[in-house]
């Protein structure tokens, strides 16, 4: 079984019942094969708590954690003998036509697909139960 792939990220913003400083955790993951998000909150001044989670990260927590963390790299070897592999997973993955499949493949093959560290390891995860030798790296 893979190990869980986290970034997250503390940040401070104001309460919305009281508006002190409300500490938030950011969390953005792949985990039991899916990639996750998730965020808690405490007021320390009124005890106001919330947590979210879901699939779809947003856009400000993708921010966040980008600032944070940077971006990783997608990386395969030996790709010229799995194009079409390639290609399927990718169209699969990432929700895209073949148009856009060939741009992207171009940028794999380039070694120059980038992505937030979870979102790029759950897609080399998906390249390797293809078959493709394939891994998620910091630049």
């Amino acid at each position: 079984m893979e190990q869980p792939v986290v970034e997250s990220v503390r940040y401070i913003a104001p309460c919305v019942d009281c508006g002190a400083r409300l500490e938030c955790w950011g969390v953005h993951g792949v985990i039991g094969g899916s990639l996750r998000w998730d965020v808690e909150s405490v007021c320390l001044a009124c005890g106001q708590a919330k947590a979210d989670c879901g699939r779809a990260l947003s856009a400000w927590l993708r921010d966040r954690l980008l600032a944070d963390h940077g971006l990783a790299v997608l990386h395969v070897t030996h790709p010229s003998a799995e194009r079409v592999t390639l290609m399927k997973v990718l169209c699969a993955q990432l929700g895209i036509g073949l148009t856009e499949a060939q741009a992207v493949l171009g940028q794999v093959l380039a070694g120059v697909y980038s992505g937030m560290l979870p979102e790029v390891e759950y897609l080399a995860r998906k390249l390797r139960r293809a078959g493709v030798d394939a891994v998620a790296a910091r630049p």
